[in-house]
């Protein structure tokens, strides 16, 4: 059974940092592509952030150069280091893997087979 769970979210004024975990278990195939999403009231979710177990990584435009993702294969944990935190970053957080690699499709969540439960992220202006 794949879990994934994630933590560290909270609220933050602008300009403020979080970094968000997500343990993941059971997870079938290493090497498929993991990634963090967002979403809004009334909106889609969105992608952020992927990666690929090569080290590839994808990152939405509205988040590059604040934004990090990382895992550590180690720890079966995905990471998201979040900078320059900004109100419109206000969402719930959701990770989440796939069940081969996405590649060009890495931030569609569509794609997406499995996904944790999600933590909120505020920030204050």
């Amino acid at each position: 059974q794949v879990q994934l769970v994630e933590s560290g979210g909270g609220s933050v004024q602008s300009g403020g940092s979080l970094r968000l975990s997500c343990a993941t278990s059971g997870y079938p195939n290493s090497r498929a592509s993991k990634g963090w999403f967002r979403q809004t009231p009334g909106k889609e979710r969105e992608g952020v952030a992927a990666t690929e177990n090569d080290g590839a990584v994808s990152y939405a435009e509205s988040v590059k150069g604040r934004f990090t993702i990382s895992q550590d294969n180690t720890k079966n944990t995905l990471y998201l280091e979040m900078n320059s935190l900004k109100p419109e970053d206000t969402a719930i957080y959701y990770c989440a893997a796939a069940a081969v690699r996405l590649r060009y499709y890495a931030l569609s969540p569509a794609f997406y087979k499995y996904w944790g439960q999600g933590t909120q992220v505020t920030v204050s202006s």
